[in-house]
Parts: C-alpha cells; sequence; structure tokens
C-alpha cells in the first residue's frame, strides 16, 4: 500500500502512457517490430533456497498456496518506450524510465453494479502436444486454481453479495517472441450497492494485495513473500486501473520489467504448493520472460 498515485485525466503526467480497452491516453503507435529479450537466469541456488524455505512453511500449515517470485536481469536492444510501443496486450502501462507493463490479468472490473475478477493461475508452453489437456488435467495446478479462486472469492464477499464462479478454468492464448502460452483463468463476479461509487477506495483496499500473486490466507503468506523475497516488490503485482465515474478497469502489473539506471531487470514467478516440484516451478519462471506479440 505504499506509493499510490491517483490522476485526474486531465493531469496525467507526459511521462506515463497506457492502453487499457475502455481507455488509452494517446493515439495508437504504428508497431514496432517485435523485441526478444536475452536473459541469463537467476542463479538455482538462490532460487532452491527459497523454494525450499516456502515449502517448509507451507508443510507447517502457514500457507495453502504461495506466490514466489523474482528479478531476472535483461538485455534488449532499445528502451522501456520501444518495448510498449513493439508489445501487445490487454493492459499497458509504461512510466518512463522506471517500468513497463504488458498484462493479461485484470484486478477487478465493475459496470452496472456489477463487479468482476478474473483469477489467472496455471500457465504452459502452447507448443506442447496436448497442451490445453495436460494444463487442464495436472493435478498440482488445478489444487492452485481451486485455491486463488476461493481466495478471491472470500475477497469479492468482503464487498458485494450473491458472489459467484461464472467460468471457472477456461484458457487464454497469449503470443509472444519466445513461444505462445495457455493461461487458465475463472470469473467471479457478485454484486454491488448502488451507492458504491461514495465508497470506492475503501473498497479496492479491502481487496488489496491481489489474491493471485499473493496467496492464502493472505495476511500470513504476505510475511513469508517478504523474507523469501528479500528485494521488495516495487510497483510490480500492484494495480493500476482507469475510472470514468461510472465504470472502472483495473488490471495486476504483472509481465513487468523495471530500470534501474541503465539495468533492466524482468519480474516473473509463479504459486506454490505442497505439490509443487523444484525443476518445474524455476522453469515456469524463466517461461514467462517475454515480451507478449500479434
Amino acid at each position: 500500500m505504499n506509493n499510490i498515485e491517483v490522476f485526474p485525466e486531465s493531469s496525467i503526467p507526459e511521462d506515463v502512457y497506457f492502453d487499457l480497452p475502455t481507455f488509452s491516453n494517446h493515439s495508437p503507435f504504428s508497431k514496432d517490430h517485435p523485441l526478444s529479450l536475452d536473459f541469463d537466469p537467476i542463479d538455482f541456488d538462490i532460487y532452491k533456497k527459497a523454494f525450499e524455505f516456502v515449502q517448509a512453511e507451507i508443510k507447517f500449515g502457514n500457507s495453502f498456496l504461495t506466490n514466489l517470485t523474482f528479478r531476472t536481469p535483461v538485455k534488449f536492444q532499445g528502451d522501456l518506450m520501444e518495448i510498449y510501443r513493439s508489445s501487445v496486450a490487454k493492459y499497458k502501462l509504461l512510466w518512463k524510465d522506471r517500468f513497463v507493463v504488458f498484462s493479461p490479468e485484470s484486478f477487478v472490473k465493475i459496470k452496472d453494479n456489477q463487479i468482476s475478477s478474473y483469477p489467472m493461475k496455471g500457465t504452459i508452453d502452447a507448443g506442447i502436444p496436448n497442451a490445453a489437456e495436460i494444463i487442464l488435467n495436472d493435478k498440482k495446478e488445478e489444487a492452485e486454481h481451486y485455491t486463488i479462486v476461493d481466495l478471491i472469492r472470500n475477497d469479492l464477499n468482503r464487498v458485494a453479495r450473491n458472489v459467484r464462479v461464472e467460468k471457472f478454468r477456461y484458457l487464454d492464448f497469449i503470443s509472444s517472441t519466445l513461444r505462445d502460452l495457455l493461461q487458465v483463468s475463472s470469473k467471479i463476479v457478485g454484486d454491488l450497492e448502488d451507492n458504491f461509487h461514495d465508497t470506492l477506495g475503501d473498497l479496492l483496499f479491502k481487496l488489496l494485495p491481489a489474491g493471485s500473486i499473493s496467496g492464502a490466507p493472505k495476511k500470513k503468506t504476505i510475511d513469508i513473500i517478504q523474507f523469501a523475497e528479500q528485494i521488495p516488490r516495487g510497483y510490480y503485482t500492484g494495480v493500476a486501473g482507469y475510472y470514468d465515474g461510472h465504470s472502472l478497469d483495473s488490471f495486476v502489473m504483472i509481465r513487468f520489467i523495471e530500470q534501474k539506471g541503465k539495468d533492466y531487470f524482468y519480474r516473473s514467478g509463479g504459486g506454490l504448493t505442497f505439490m509443487s516440484q523444484l525443476q518445474s516451478e524455476f522453469q515456469e519462471l524463466q517461461h514467462k520472460i517475454y515480451v507478449p506479440s500479434a
């Protein structure tokens, strides 16, 4: 809940660009050529140490699902603006010389007094034969998705009534310069009171941080994450969005590159449960280092 920024539409800073399904603060760019990222994976022993710490906490019963993330140094031709221009994503945000986001994941949407959330849990290389069948029948991924859906349903129950799961474990296709991915999502909705506009900030704060990038139970799991990751996430895995006075569209700030001086770091990770395997989780962290393309 640090570094909260709220900008009236008339005074958005010149170095902030965003493109959402509901609103963009700039004219369409001509598409730059897709950019490829070069990176060396983080040291395996560093990841292993954090992974084993999280697994121990899970075995102690302190968490059922923990989202473990790391930052990976990346190199590419150009700057964050070129990444922003060349990437294709549902939600895009650039804060010049600070970070760029090209996120596929909604946080919450509000329209006509209905709030909806779309947690994403479960990723697989779409090029693998029978990838859809494999990811949907993977017991570890299934358990992780059940946990996050239950968590988000409980979160929405704090602010809405008649909360229900409308779509469960459907697949989104994501294209990138490195590989195509399948991502498993669900849709959860609830009904808000007519006066929700009067307390929109309080409503959002009750839902933060996003369950898909923290875990369950949320408060204790956040403590585990802070110890395991060591480096603060900053804006990574925060939320951003646009509110027009009637409707809200917001997203989780994943698929994230941050700039530190002349260096760039890609933030990525995944959810750990008691069934997680070290090698496969380490590989998933790397598979998520990409720039989505058309």
